[in-house]
């Protein structure tokens, strides 16, 4: 490392995929979280640090904080969701929760599960990120910031601003303005006043600097490597700026404090940084004409993994199909697509789909959050570690996942379904992304806004369900839905494919002229051709008509 020039920046994954999209439980307040950064240390025996368990963190959030058991649940699993593991621990972990027989069973599992403490301390605070502020409310945008900061460039006038789990200009301004709270938080108890402040003496532990890399990383004069910030804090050259001492083994805080923002910078793989210097991305199935207002950027050929990103905007009555590296562990977001199929046939890590309209989604496996906002009859069918949908009317999700599909505020008449297709590389993919078939919530969401509880959603009826045919050819080994179907909607199936035989047994033994076989066949299609129209099938099937080189490179 050269020293001239340490740039640090705030990661996107711990906001886009941590921060859930609603506001936060009031006890997620400083105040509160303070309290518990000293009492777990005083617990430390009891699993509650450096390690905290399930049953401890169980025990502060029910007993304490007095919220629900699926909550305290939900935001732990949240950040467990976001650990470092291999796809085989994922599969493990999936297959010892489907042998279980009980509730009390699944507790006990649950209970072998810790995170790191600190790490969580700052991943509940990062939850006000989303909190609702009266002041905001009433003026539409946050105070000016006494450090002038510059706007977001963005992909269509002011959309991005208004998701802030997408916005690294949001994620740098909350670290930013926060830094001090979040420093405090990690301190140790005999470092902080009666009323939990730092003060001018107060230092600050190497474990707590390690936790910090949870949301802070950077570079030194812009080299190719990323460092987590600890490495960077505890380089010798740079103890002078960073306020490490080797004697006490710990960071001044105002040094500390006072070198991470002068050295905060934008992050260079975030939203805007793709954006703006992302490359274009071509499409293997694309139909020609409509794509001119469509932007499609990734930054998979200058991002380490877990950084790659593609943000696609405007998407209008289009078929496009993926299925290459570029989306491979990418967090992708879709935005203001309208009329189109779209087909990501890739391992991804995250997806957001906002504002977009009368569309369907064909995922890959999501690894983890699949989140929908402000979205009108769309359909979505994916396989994905958790979904949440937020101000959507008339959406339809067809779903394969582990934990229970989270309805948050603003929805209307929102549809689940098993899923329902296949393509050849599935469930290599699943391999991949550590889904496994077994256990599926897709039947079970939670309410987590009760605003309007009633009837806000419902399970799709049996003899509504059709499976899906994914109309593209790739090499790979899955040839039937991974999972098999609930036994209703197989039911439903076979009694549909009854009734075709018998109406094929009909027209054969009707024993019809080849004068009036034209004309009865000239009868079906001519319905067949009505019910396309009225259903609007037939957009999908015109968008399908393959280029020249045919369909296959859509695996390109």
């Amino acid at each position: 490392m050269d020293q001239s020039g340490v740039l640090l920046w705030v990661k996107a994954e711990p906001f886009i995929v941590g921060a859930l999209q609603i506001p936060p439980p009031s006890k997620f307040s400083l105040h509160y979280l303070k309290k518990i950064s000293t009492y777990v240390r005083t617990r430390a025996t009891e699993g509650a640090y450096p390690r905290l368990y399930w049953s401890t963190w169980r025990h502060i959030a029910c007993g304490k904080l007095q919220l629900a058991k699926d909550i305290a649940w939900l935001y732990f699993e949240i950040f467990d969701s976001l650990s470092v593991r291999t796809p085989e621990e994922s599969l493990e972990w999936s297959e010892i929760l489907s042998n279980c027989t009980s509730e009390d069973e699944v507790e006990k599992q649950r209970n072998q599960l810790s995170v790191d403490t600190l790490q969580f301390l700052l991943f509940l605070y990062i939850q006000q990120l989303n909190k609702l502020s009266l002041r905001t409310s009433l003026i539409g945008e946050e105070w000016p910031s006494p450090r002038n900061r510059s706007q977001s460039p963005d992909l269509t006038e002011k959309s991005s601003c208004h998701n802030k789990n997408w916005n690294d200009y949001s994620h740098q301004a909350f670290v930013y303005d926060h830094l001090s709270d979040l420093l405090e938080l990690l301190l140790d108890p005999e470092q902080l006043t009666a009323s939990f402040h730092s003060t001018h003496n107060s230092l600050v532990s190497r474990e707590a600097v390690v936790a910090l890399s949870f949301l802070i990383e950077g570079t030194v004069s812009r080299a190719k490597k990323v460092y987590p910030l600890h490495e960077l804090a505890l380089w010798q050259p740079l103890h002078a700026e960073s306020g490490f001492s080797k004697i006490s083994k710990t960071f001044s805080f105002y040094k500390l404090q006072a070198w991470l923002r002068a050295c905060l910078t934008g992050n260079p793989f975030g939203t805007s940084a793709c954006l703006k210097s992302g490359k274009k991305l071509a499409w293997a199935h694309q139909v020609d004409g409509l794509t001119k207002r469509a932007k499609i950027a990734c930054n998979s050929h200058v991002a380490p993994e877990r950084h790659r990103m593609v943000v696609m905007s405007q998407v209008y009555k289009q078929t496009l199909a993926k299925s290459s590296d570029t989306l491979v562990g990418a967090h992708v977001r879709i935005h203001r697509c309208n009329e189109s199929f779209i087909y990501l046939l890739s391992p991804l890590r995250s997806v957001t789909i906002e504002k977009c309209r009368n569309s369907t989604f064909v995922l890959g496996p999501v690894e983890t959050a699949l989140h929908l906002h402000g979205c009108d009859n769309v359909k979505v069918i994916a396989i994905c570690h958790r979904l949440s949908v937020s101000s959507t009317t008339d959406c339809v999700f067809h779903l394969l996942t582990p934990s229970r599909p989270l309805i948050l505020s603003g929805n209307q008449r929102v549809t689940f379904a098993p899923f329902h297709t296949h393509y050849p590389m599935l469930e290599d993919h699943m391999a991949r992304t550590g889904l496994a078939t077994v256990p599926n919530y897709w039947d079970n969401p939670m309410v987590v806004c009760r605003e309007n509880s009633n009837n806000v959603f419902r399970l799709l009826p049996p003899c509504e369900f059709y499976v899906f045919i994914i109309p593209f050819e790739m090499e790979g080994d899955t040839t039937e839905i991974p999972g098999g179907l609930p036994p209703a909607y197989q039911k439903a199936l076979a009694q549909r494919e009854q009734k075709i035989q018998i109406w094929q047994k009909t027209v054969k033994e009707a024993r019809l002229t080849k004068e009036q076989r034209k004309q009865f066949q000239i009868l079906v299609e001519n319905k067949f051709y009505e019910w396309l129209v009225n259903t609007g099938h037939r957009q999908q099937l015109d968008s399908l008509v393959p280029p020249t080189a045919g369909s296959k490179q859509a695996a390109g």
